[in-house]
């Protein structure tokens, strides 16, 4: 691993911007990154030819990305390959344009390094995909590297590319840059288009980038969300940061324990003011209304995207090929008339829990004078790859999927925003992350809190070995 490809995002462009090394060269180490590191699985689609081509053609000044290789979760359209959503029967479909988020990317001279493996069809957090092999996890391959987007924290934790794109419907981007040591950001739902992205639920879905520094999360989200990227400098004395014990830090992995309380440590330390503030009405709002808004919203959104597509296949016919058993009894099952989500309770989630739900985290925020509230990303590290329907948690098996979202799947129905920052290692040389949730609307002020307290956690170090471990 070259000290090139160790650089963030906005190293590389001051590199290049400053002349020190071409556009070309840094793909090309990049793509050598790539190769030495296929053992992972991370891309789906990857074409050094025409990335190398496109990092020829960059053009110094030509934008805030200009020549950065960007690689992106399949579930992106992209008019230049294939958006197979991780899925047999979309293997074909190739897209007539960009999807609008990566366009503002290209638009600011980045060019779409390849296609990133994820859960099929984003249904799902362990990238343990049926139909492209398992995505792997850069500190031990034996392992997940989180999902649905997978394939984004592992080639960025490779140090295949700076930063990734993907998506976050109950914890999509940041369940994997928590497990693959890497920073990852949940914009508030709504700030990004949707447009062009195969879709869960347009209530819950967001683009969202991975990338090893919060710098990096900036100045994509001021790209995507056309604003400023740099974030005022600012400190931790003082300022009030919500603990919320209660079920966020409920039945953790020791390790998980050990290395938020270490955390939370450096925080106070740092100056920060740690309020112990429970959310006890959220939890149970959650559970009440997530997966009846989503999985209502699946079967009209996606139908809705593959008609629109100009596809020749409905959501039943799509279904009937998926590869992953998880998946296919999903969706299997929410298209039979015992399995669906009736109208009336869909509403009922929509316009009433969900509000509430809404609501609880306001008061949370204003009432307790929080700018934020930190708690585990995920309640355990990485899990291995098989252990796709339950894992074992202190001594006792726990459904793996709702386990790894426990602590991310509430903000995600609430729409706020959320930021994990890699907190450090599990005794297994695992990574272990921490999330920042703050209040609807407060992306740019989240982001600047969340590079103060990146400032104060230790820094996590490269993955070691692609070998994996006994």
């Amino acid at each position: 691993m070259s000290e090139i490809t160790g650089w963030t995002a906005s190293e590389a462009l001051r590199q290049i911007g400053a002349g020190r090394i071409s556009a070309r060269e840094y793909a090309e180490a990049l793509l050598a990154q790539c190769e030495r590191s296929g053992g992972l699985n991370a891309f789906i689609h990857l074409d050094p030819e025409r990335v190398l081509d496109a990092a020829s053609r960059a053009l110094p000044g030509g934008g805030r990305l200009a020549g950065l290789p960007v690689p992106v979760k399949d579930n992106f359209d992209t008019a230049d390959m294939p958006t197979t959503g991780g899925t047999p029967g979309l293997r074909d479909h190739r897209p007539a344009r960009n999807a609008p988020v990566l366009q503002r990317l290209v638009d600011e001279g980045a060019c779409v390094m390849g296609k990133l493996n994820m859960h099929e069809l984003a249904f799902g957090i362990t990238s343990n995909n049926g139909a492209f092999g398992p995505a792997r996890n850069p500190y031990d391959p034996a392992r997940i590297p989180g999902g649905s987007s997978g394939g984004s924290g592992a080639a960025v934790a490779a140090r295949m590319a700076p930063v990734a794109m993907g998506t976050d419907t109950g914890g999509s981007v940041r369940v994997p840059a928590a497990l693959c040591g890497v920073a990852g950001f949940r914009p508030t739902t709504g700030r990004y288009s949707q447009a062009g992205i195969v879709p869960i639920s347009s209530t819950r879905d967001t683009a969202g980038p991975l990338a090893r520094s919060v710098e990096d999360l900036a100045l994509f989200d001021g790209v995507i969300a056309g604003v400023p990227g740099d974030l005022p400098d600012v400190s931790l004395k003082g300022v009030r940061i919500g603990v919320p014990r209660g079920h966020f830090y409920e039945n953790l992995h020791p390790e998980t324990s050990r290395v938020a309380e270490a955390a939370l440590t450096a925080l106070g330390e740092a100056g920060a003011v740690l309020v112990e503030a429970d959310m006890p009405d959220v939890p149970k709002l959650d559970g009440a209304a997530g997966f009846p808004v989503a999985l209502f919203e699946t079967v009209v959104e996606l139908n809705r995207y593959l008609s629109e597509s100009g596809l020749p296949l409905d959501l039943a016919s799509l279904a009937a090929a998926v590869a992953s058993p998880d998946v296919a009894g999903l969706l299997q099952g929410v298209l039979t008339p015992e399995g669906a989500i009736p109208e009336p309770v869909y509403r009922e989630a929509l316009t009433r829990t969900r509000p509430a739900l809404q609501a609880a985290y306001a008061r949370y925020f204003a009432s307790n004078d929080v700018v934020a509230a930190i708690f585990p990303t995920t309640p355990l590290p990485a899990s291995l790859i098989g252990e796709d329907e339950t894992v074992e948690l202190n001594g006792e098996p726990v459904p793996t999927f709702l386990t790894f979202i426990r602590n991310t799947g509430p903000s995600s129905l609430a729409g706020i925003p959320g930021v994990t920052l890699p907190a450090g290692l599990s005794s297994d040389g695992l990574p272990i992350g921490m999330e920042l949730d703050g209040p609807a609307g407060s992306d740019r002020a989240l982001l600047a809190w969340s590079a103060a307290v990146e400032a104060a956690l230790p820094a996590t170090p490269a993955p070691r070995s692609e070998e994996p471990r006994n």
